[in-house]
């Protein structure tokens, strides 16, 4: 059985973060909300749980730091060690000062590009994959929350109404 589900699009993203609130305190589950822009929290607003990107980020930094220094130690000191500007070439240790540099960049480069991997797997944002979004004004200037309406539609429809929704859709979905 195919389940109801009401659309209500919104113009101000000030007056969708306040009908995301009234939504959720009628006891409404919100499905989705799209927006063109990031809004400012909406994700506590729809009770979303903390993202644990950060952690991910923190990893992926230490992966690109170790690859950096077993790199610049094997490249410099073991495999072909030469004397750049008068600098002694017999221990990492003498040398990381000059391969700070190095260190930070390749922590970067990892810590960014292992994100993004990890954001389009976990989104995911395949190649060619078509659009989830129900209209295509929520990525210009509209925002959109789809509630499931279950037995309550009219009820749903009259609480958005009061929310300041500038157009109310319901379909089969």
């Amino acid at each position: 059985m195919a389940s109801k589900v009401v659309q209500a699009f919104y113009n101000d993203d000030d007056i969708l973060l306040l009908a995301v609130k009234k939504v959720k305190e009628a006891k409404y589950h919100i499905e989705e909300v799209y927006t063109p822009f990031p809004v400012h929290g909406l994700d506590k607003a729809m009770g979303l749980a903390p993202t644990r990107i950060a952690i991910a980020a923190f990893i992926y930094g230490l992966i690109g730091l170790s690859v950096a220094i077993v790199m610049m130690n094997f490249i410099m000191i073991q495999d072909w060690p030469q004397d750049i500007g008068g600098k002694p070439s017999f221990s990492y240790l003498e040398n990381m000062p000059a391969f700070v540099p190095i260190m930070f960049e390749l922590t970067v480069f990892f810590a960014a590009h292992l994100m993004v991997i990890t954001f389009y797997m976990r989104s995911k944002l395949w190649p060619f994959k078509k659009a989830e979004n129900p209209d295509v004004r929520s990525t210009d200037d509209h925002f959109v929350m789809e509630i499931l309406a279950g037995d309550h539609e009219s009820d749903l429809i009259e609480l958005l109404s009061e929310t300041g929704a500038v157009e109310i859709k319901s379909e089969e979905k």
